[in-house]
């Protein structure tokens, strides 16, 4: 898909740009801006993707926006006044809560529009917190990464106008995550990083995500161990995933892989920053969040890779996986469920298994695509340009 011209110029509002979801959807539509025509502009902090970005022609403008301080948050609400009035900017797009109220309301003293993309389901059981999240809405138009994220926002805000809420899931990158262009040599080295023999014709079920309690890790561990005690013993689960210094979690992770003699079926494998890599050297994917996910790209990547997901079914990953089609939604937090799950899909036979993969590889491309989310996001710009945030329907 080819984007329709596109010539304003959009500053987009990010604390940081390290590796994470936001900060490469960020990067995304900022190819897609320029790529139409326009000019795009980032303000962060900065991070190991600013040079991505620069390279692809964006202007990034280091200011501190990640800082919560009413001080710091004046001082950037006066720097993006400038920036809007020297740069000529037509649009603003904030994607944290942390500069929204200061990027908002640089956006409204200089006459211009101003988008909001909420990522995640924030917590909000607080007046104070409460206040603080719904900054994120008083953009003229508000953007929810799923349609679970938009019902979420509609059902603590129902004051805001249901109309400048709208939904654009996030978009994955085809090309990347290709599952013919893959590079055997890669594979290979992963296989060994992970301990695998060459030969080992075991499934393998790959759970990618930060080792924290809420992403299911230690509750995987429960579902292999009821799975082996039953007579299943032809699996491995990799688990993937930095700590970010919760040292406790992974030394309890571990504790419990030696408890239940599962050394050999379980294993941690660290950050892995090749996905496409790793998905293609295992059969399946698990996304068994205990908490709904905002979206669940480890429910999305795997199907695009043509690997099966067996996800938890709430969230938004039940608007991402089809059960039985392109995957397999399991009840959240049941560890019999959970293992009954996984002794289906190691039973299942290669060629349904393949047939499964090319289901979800096409459903990823016709809802969930790159070009797809970046088109849709511009065109949340032109509606806004042309005539404002009444015209567009989530």
């Amino acid at each position: 898909m080819s984007p329709s011209p596109f010539t304003a110029c959009v500053l987009q509002v990010v604390p940081e740009l390290d590796t994470g979801g936001v900060e490469q959807t960020v990067v995304d539509v900022s190819e897609a801006i320029i790529s139409a025509g326009g000019r795009s502009i980032v303000a962060t902090r900065g991070g190991r993707l600013e040079k991505r970005l620069e390279r692809g022609g964006a202007q990034v403008i280091h200011l501190p926006v990640h800082s919560k301080s009413p001080l710091v948050q004046w001082q950037n609400y006066q720097a993006l006044r400038k920036i809007i009035r020297t740069e000529h900017v037509n649009i603003v797009h904030v994607r944290s809560r942390a500069p929204a109220m200061a990027a908002i309301g640089a956006a409204r003293a200089e006459g211009i529009r101003s988008v909001a993309t909420y990522h995640g389901i924030y917590n909000a059981k607080s007046a104070l917190k409460r206040w603080y999240n719904s900054q994120m809405t008083r953009a003229d138009m508000t953007i929810a990464n799923s349609d679970f994220t938009r019902a979420h926002i509609l059902q603590t805000y129902p004051d805001v106008p249901s109309e400048r809420i709208i939904s654009i899931p996030r978009g994955v990158d085809l090309k990347r995550f290709d599952p013919e262009a893959f590079d055997v040599r890669k594979i290979m080295e992963l296989e060994e990083a992970w301990g695998l023999p060459e030969k080992d014709q075991r499934i393998r079920f790959l759970l990618a995500a930060r080792l924290t309690r809420w992403k299911g890790q230690a509750f995987i561990i429960e579902a292999a161990h009821l799975l082996k005690t039953q007579g299943t013993d032809n699996f491995v689960i990799l688990l993937a995933g930095d700590d970010q210094g919760r040292c406790d979690y992974t030394q309890g992770l571990q504790a419990s892989i030696e408890t239940y003699g599962l050394g050999d079926h379980v294993r941690l494998v660290g950050h892995c920053a090749d996905m496409p890599s790793a998905y293609s050297a295992c059969h399946f994917a698990l996304a068994p969040s205990l908490d709904p996910e905002a979206f669940g790209r480890t429910a999305v990547e795997p199907q695009a890779m043509q690997r099966p997901p067996l996800a938890a079914a709430h969230g938004a990953t039940v608007e991402t996986v089809l059960p039985g089609d392109t995957g397999w939604l399991v009840t959240a937090g049941d560890a019999q469920k959970w293992a009954d799950a996984l002794k289906e899909a190691i039973d299942m036979p290669e060629k349904a298994r393949f047939a499964m993969g090319q289901r979800g590889r096409e459903h990823v491309k016709a809802l969930f695509g790159l070009p797809l989310m970046c088109e849709r996001t511009l065109d949340v710009y032109r509606a806004l340009l042309i005539s404002g945030a009444r015209q567009i329907r989530g």
